[in-house]
């Protein structure tokens, strides 16, 4: 395919941001993008990967070379008594490539149903729901270098997993091109309820705790993703736009004191998790409307585009919210949300 000019960016972003790309193309094998990375050499031109576009803020207008990811393929790599390697190509849709495996018997994805995006994109936010990040199961990927065409692998203790976190968005950022993920599953069908609602939907929804299987946890985590985050085909959104803090026991307990009602969830090492949503809540954010953006009515947590919201507009809400609540509890927010400014 060759390269387009001046597209608009707006079908392909969760927020509905209309940026413009000054050069597109869509990208449907590994040859296509080796070539066109080989074409590149003699120029300064600069590039930019995009997936499904759900967890990005096209600040402005993009100058770079936008490669839209549109490999698709699934395969088995490998079996292995009551373990099975799923091969996915980086264009393939998340949850449908969830749902997929469900049909095939393998397990280990359900908790991370719904969640929007590219399977591509999934190793470089180390995505993460109920209990179940995507380095618990993964196997491998593969990654084309972005200068040399080069195709290299990498295992998890390469990626570098953190919460949210993975060496593609730190030392290697803009440096790779993920064409490939593979995943450890298995054929056994245990599950995990022990994370959120999870348990108490599955009992609102009259499913008998014996009948509790990797799919029912999925239409479960279906149904609670549905009720608390707006569909992005109605409202403008990219899910979570914030990464849920983490703090030490002392700011825990002099926060307690303060704030007796804090939700919190203990973790290793005298860490606190304090929920980003609940503390957007309590500094006054939840539904509201500033100018065309805002945040979502049932979840404050999700900045959502009211209409025309430029990326600018939405990222100065976010600033106005993280020192909102910095005043308020002392704690510094992180955007989960990748900022694009290339």
């Amino acid at each position: 395919m060759s390269i387009q000019s001046n597209i608009s960016l707006q079908p392909y972003n969760t927020f509905g941001i209309d940026a413009i790309a000054k050069q597109f193309l869509s990208i449907e094998s590994i040859s296509t993008l080796q070539k066109t990375i080989q074409d590149l050499q003699s120029s300064n031109q600069s590039v930019f990967i995009l997936g499904g576009g759900s967890n990005i803020l096209l600040k402005n207008d993009i100058s770079a070379l936008v490669l839209k990811m549109d490999l698709k393929g699934k395969s088995i790599f490998k079996k292995e008594e009551n373990n099975i390697w799923v091969k996915a190509k980086a264009g393939e849709n998340w949850h449908d490539f969830v749902l997929w495996t469900l049909q095939q018997n393998y397990y280990g994805l359900e908790n991370l149903s719904l969640i929007p995006g590219t399977v591509g994109a999934s190793p470089i936010q180390n995505i993460g729901a109920y209990g179940v990040e995507l380095k618990d199961v993964f196997e491998s990927l593969e990654a084309v270098h972005l200068q040399t065409g080069e195709i290299k692998t990498f295992n998890k203790e390469a990626c570098q997993f953190g919460y949210r976190d993975s060496i593609f968005k730190n030392k290697l950022k803009g440096q790779f091109c993920i064409v490939s993920v593979t995943f450890k599953l298995s054929t056994l069908p245990t599950i995990r309820t022990d994370y959120g609602a999870i348990k108490t939907q599955l009992q609102v929804m009259e499913i008998p705790e014996k009948d509790w299987t990797p799919q029912a946890v999925s239409d479960a985590v279906i149904a609670i993703r549905s009720s608390k985050l707006p569909n992005p085909a109605e409202i403008g959104n990219s899910g979570s736009f914030f990464k849920n803090p983490e703090i030490p026991l002392a700011q825990f307990e002099t926060l307690k004191t303060q704030f007796p009602h804090i939700v919190s969830y203990a973790l290793p090492n005298n860490q606190f998790k304090i929920p980003a949503g609940w503390l957007i809540e309590q500094c006054g954010w939840k539904g509201k409307v500033v100018g065309n953006t805002g945040t979502y009515k049932h979840q404050a947590l999700v900045l959502v585009n009211h209409g025309n919201a430029t990326g600018e507009e939405i990222y100065n809400l976010s600033t106005q919210i993280i020192q909102s609540v910095k005043n308020k509890f002392g704690i510094e927010l992180s955007r989960e949300v990748n900022v694009v400014e290339c």
